[in-house]
């Protein structure tokens, strides 16, 4: 069943071509500041309808992060120069009756970088 997600002015509008049966919640510096909880998909099962987007990288430069430029709201992360099929969808901008029973596990990665749920 495909889901709608997103930003809270709606110029920007993901597809899904499911709804997640888990998120994740990290903690590495980015996404804890963001305070997102990440749904991944393959890169083929998300139709992303943008209005005006700003974009961030940094480091390795190797995943870029999506945002509203309206709104703010960040809206996915995007592998930049990868061959990764698998890009990560912020959960919170789903109806909240799509995240109801969805399990969320909690992500090390500001340290080892393992699941600790």
């Amino acid at each position: 069943m495909m889901i709608q997600a997103s930003c809270h002015c709606s110029a920007v509008t993901l597809t899904l071509a499911h709804a997640p049966t888990e998120v994740t919640e990290c903690t590495c510096s980015i996404c804890r500041r963001y305070a997102v909880l990440w749904a991944y998909y393959p890169l083929a099962a998300v139709t992303i309808s943008t209005g005006p987007t700003e974009r961030y990288m940094w480091g390795k430069r190797s995943i870029s992060f999506h945002r509203c430029g309206e709104c703010g709201c960040l809206t996915h992360w995007w592998p930049e120069g990868r061959l990764e099929d698998r890009m990560g969808v912020n959960a919170r901008l789903m109806n909240i009756d799509t995240l109801s029973t969805v399990r969320v596990r909690h992500l090390d990665g500001a340290g080892s970088e393992q699941y600790i749920d």
